[in-house]
Order: structure tokens, then C-alpha cells, then sequence
């Protein structure tokens, strides 16, 4: 169900939700935490239909905030949805322009689920310092994804010199299962050192550029990133041994070979990851990240050196 609620207010959006509380029953119920999405002048709708689809794992009252563009009058137009159009969550958009825009947080603080903790994410634009911005000072978590900006690696750099406990970024996510693979393999036999890392993958995603630092802060050993325009994403990293290399490849996307010294090649799943995927797995915590604060601050340094 979709109710529109052209030049409102956030007391008549809480009434109204409330209305369709007492009349579907209690939808609130169960709800873990308050998602704000800050689209800013973006079309929302393909991280609505993420948020949704985590909403199945973290039930959640969903809250988009979106700034219709070639609008100067101070407005608020709000959507409330529930139901199928809501996955396991309720959404609220709200649409404001003018002078309204200034006041973003106070403008949700009516909208939050008492007593629940707070996410934000900004799906598309990265702000200076999230941890200062005016929805990021009111949440536990804020959730950036520097590889929807024009130059992530010098967005991820930003984000490095203002750091606080309780950032992530869906670059950091995405590269999960890689990071998985090679310390499950660095776990077995021989447990020797690695003299040099190769990080190869897509020369601009910032995917690339988060496992490089991993490798280079985890295993203290130079780590070189060899970049490929058009390359879906990380496509191989290669770990340099006495014994041997350890190679992951993945030059498809999809399938991924693991090649060891005196070991049979292992076929491996590993298809990139969706936003829904990555969705699920930041909102699964809410305290700080303290690898990702690592690798963020020292790592990055370390492969620029």
C-alpha cells in the first residue's frame, strides 16, 4: 500500500502512521532499527528496493530523504509505504526542497523508532565527514559506498583522514568473501611468510584499492595493485611464497579458481556481490568495525607509499 501526503508535515505523517498501524495492526512490532537513506537529489527507488529486500533479515522502519532537483519553494512530500510495496519494513519518503533541507535532522527526529539504534546511508553522495554531518552524528552506524562517486579512490582517501568508529563503506563489503578465502587458505600448510602481493581488478572500484591495503596491513609485505579499465571488479590476487604462489583468479565474475603449490585447482562460487548482499551484512552489526578503521587508516598508506 502506497498513501501520499503532498506539503505535509511530519506530525501528520507520524498520525498517519499511526492510522495504518490501528487498522493493518501493529507493524512496528519487531523492528530493530531505524535505516535513514539520504539520496539527496538521486532517484532513490534502486536503494529503496535494496533496503527492502534486507528489511527480510532486519525488520526496520525504512526513512529516505531525497531532494527533488529544479524545486526552490520549502516543501515536505511524503510517501509512506507498507506491505508489499515495504518488504518487512515500513517506508517513509520524504521529498523536501528549500529551506527545509537545512533542518534534515530535526526534520526526522519525529520519524524514529523509540528506543531502536540508528543507521544512515548514503547510497550515491559521500559527505565530507560522515560522523559530523547532521544525520550522521545521531546514528551508530553510518554506511557510505564510495564506488557510485565520480573518483572513489581519492573519495575513500577522504573518508580515511576523517574516519570515527561506526563508518564502513560498501567497498569494504564487497570484498568480504575474498578476504574470507585467502586467510582460510594462509590458515593451512605451510605456514610460511608472503615476500610480495599482487592485487589485480577494475582500475577505478575502490574494492581493489580496500583489499591491497587488507593484504598490505595484514601480512606486512609490499602489495602491488595492477589496474585494468573495465575489469569486473577484483579479478585476481596473488600471493608470492617460498613454496609457491597462492593465486585466486577470477576473471569472469562469477567463477572463481584457487591454485596452490602441489594441490589440485579448486572451482570456487564467488559471483560479485548485489547491494542487497552487502546491505544484510553491515546492518547484521552495529558496533565499530575495527578492521575496516585499520585498514582504512594505516593500509591505504601503506600501498600509496
Amino acid at each position: 500500500m502506497i498513501i501520499d501526503l503532498p506539503d505535509t508535515t511530519t506530525r501528520d505523517i507520524n498520525r498517519r502512521l499511526v492510522k495504518v498501524r490501528d487498522e493493518g495492526g501493529a507493524i512496528a512490532l519487531g523492528r530493530v532499527l531505524t535505516l535513514i537513506i539520504d539520496a539527496d537529489a538521486h532517484d532513490p527507488e534502486e536503494a529503496i528496493a535494496a533496503a527492502n529486500a534486507a528489511s527480510r533479515e532486519h525488520p526496520c522502519r525504512i526513512i529516505v530523504i531525497t531532494e527533488p532537483t529544479g524545486q526552490r519553494t520549502s516543501s515536505l512530500d511524503a510517501q509512506i509505504r507498507v506491505g508489499g510495496d515495504a518488504g518487512a519494513s515500513e517506508v517513509v519518503v520524504l521529498r523536501i526542497s528549500g529551506g527545509v533541507t537545512r533542518h534534515v535532522d530535526t526534520l526526522v527526529m519525529p520519524l524514529l523508532l523509540p528506543d531502536a539504534p540508528i543507521v544512515v546511508w548514503w547510497p550515491y553522495d559521500v559527505p565530507a565527514n560522515p560522523s559530523e554531518h547532521p544525520l550522521g552524528r545521531m546514528a551508530q552506524r553510518r554506511i557510505t559506498d564510495t564506488s557510485a562517486c565520480p573518483r572513489p579512490g581519492r573519495a575513500l582517501r577522504d573518508l580515511a583522514r576523517v574516519y570515527a568508529d561506526g563508518d564502513t563503506d560498501l567497498a569494504w563489503t564487497r570484498a568480504t568473501l575474498w578476504r574470507g578465502l585467502i586467510a582460510a587458505t594462509l590458515d593451512q600448510p605451510p605456514f610460511e611468510p608472503v615476500h610480495r602481493a599482487v592485487v589485480v581488478g577494475e582500475s577505478t572500484h575502490p574494492s581493489v584499492d580496500l583489499m591491497a591495503a587488507w593484504l598490505a596491513q595484514s601480512l606486512r609485505c609490499p602489495v602491488e595493485i595492477e589496474r585494468v579499465p573495465g575489469a569486473p571488479a577484483i579479478t585476481q590476487v596473488r600471493l608470492q611464497r617460498t613454496s609457491g604462489d597462492i593465486v585466486l583468479d577470477r576473471p569472469d565474475g562469477k567463477t572463481a579458481a584457487l591454485r596452490q603449490p602441489d594441490q589440485p585447482e579448486h572451482r570456487i562460487a564467488l559471483p560479485i556481490r548485489q547491494l542487497r548482499e552487502c546491505l544484510v551484512e553491515e546492518l547484521r552489526r552495529l558496533d565499530a568495525d575495527e578492521v575496516y578503521g585499520d585498514v582504512l587508516q594505516k593500509g591505504l598508506a601503506r600501498i600509496d607509499t
